[in-house]
C-alpha cells in the first residue's frame, strides 16, 4: 500500500466503508497527514461520518457531504474532496459508491489522479453476497464500474463474510474463489480482510490478513 491515494470501490454492500476507515488508521500509524473521503453517493445512509469520533481521535482529516447523516437525502459531494488532489502531501483513502453509478463520480477526480499515476484502485470482492456471488458475476461488476470509472483496477480486496455469523472457515472457503478472480484479471489480492476477533485463527492459513474493527464497534468503544 505504497501509492499516496487508495480508492475503495465495490459493489453495494461489498464493505468498503469499514475497509476504508480501517485502512486510514493504519495508514495514520506511519503517516503524518492521512485523510479519508467519502464520496459514496449511492449509499448516503451508512457513511464514514458514522466513525467521526474515532477519525478525529485519530487525527485523521475526514472529507464528506455536508448532508452526510442528516434527514436530507441529497446525493452531494464533498465541497473539499479536490483537497484529495490538489495536496501532495496528503495520504488518502477514498469511500467510492457502490457499482458502476458510484464509480462515475471519478469522473471530477480522475485527469489529476491519472497525471499524477500514484494511486491504487482496489476491487472489494464478497462471495456471499448475492451479486457476487461467482467469478463470472463479480467480473460482471468489475466490467461495469471499469466503465463508469474509465479507469482499471490495480488490486482485490477479499472482503468475503457473512457478517456477524463469519467464521474462520467462512474466509478460508472464499479464498478459492478471490484466486479465481485474481487469475481470471490478472490483478494480485492485496489483501484478504477478516473481523480482527477471528484473526489468529487464520494465521498461517492466508496470506495478507487484515484484520477489520467492525464500524459499529468503532462508535460503541469510542477509542
Amino acid at each position: 500500500m505504497g501509492k499516496r491515494v487508495t480508492m475503495i470501490l465495490g459493489h453495494y454492500g461489498s464493505g468498503k466503508t469499514n475497509i476504508a476507515v480501517n485502512l486510514a488508521l493504519a495508514l495514520r500509524k506511519t503517516h503524518d497527514r492521512v485523510a479519508i473521503a467519502d464520496l459514496d453517493i449511492v449509499n448516503p445512509y451508512f457513511r464514514t461520518k458514522d466513525s467521526l469520533e474515532v477519525i478525529k481521535a485519530a487525527d485523521i482529516r475526514l472529507i464528506v457531504s455536508d448532508y452526510a447523516n442528516t434527514n436530507l437525502d441529497i446525493p452531494a459531494l464533498p465541497q473539499d474532496m479536490y483537497a484529495v488532489t490538489d495536496d501532495k502531501g496528503l495520504t488518502c483513502v477514498l469511500d467510492i459508491g457502490g457499482d458502476d453509478r458510484g464509480a462515475l463520480v471519478l469522473g471530477r477526480l480522475r485527469p489529476a489522479l491519472v497525471e499524477e499515476n500514484d494511486y491504487e484502485m482496489l476491487l472489494v470482492i464478497n462471495r456471499y453476497r448475492p451479486l457476487t456471488a461467482t467469478v463470472e458475476l463479480t467480473l460482471e461488476v468489475m466490467a461495469e464500474i471499469e466503465a463508469a470509472a474509465n479507469m482499471r483496477f490495480t488490486g482485490i480486496v477479499n472482503n468475503s463474510n457473512l457478517g456477524a455469523e463469519t467464521t474462520a472457515e467462512t474466509v478460508l472457503d472464499s479464498l478459492e474463489y478471490a484466486a479465481e478472480v485474481s487469475r481470471r484479471t490478472g490483478l494480485p489480492i492485496v489483501m484478504t480482510t477478516v473481523r480482527d476477533d477471528i484473526a489468529k485463527e487464520l494465521e498461517g492459513k492466508a496470506e495478507g490478513l487484515f484484520p477489520l474493527t467492525l464500524q459499529k464497534n468503532f462508535i460503541e468503544s469510542k477509542i
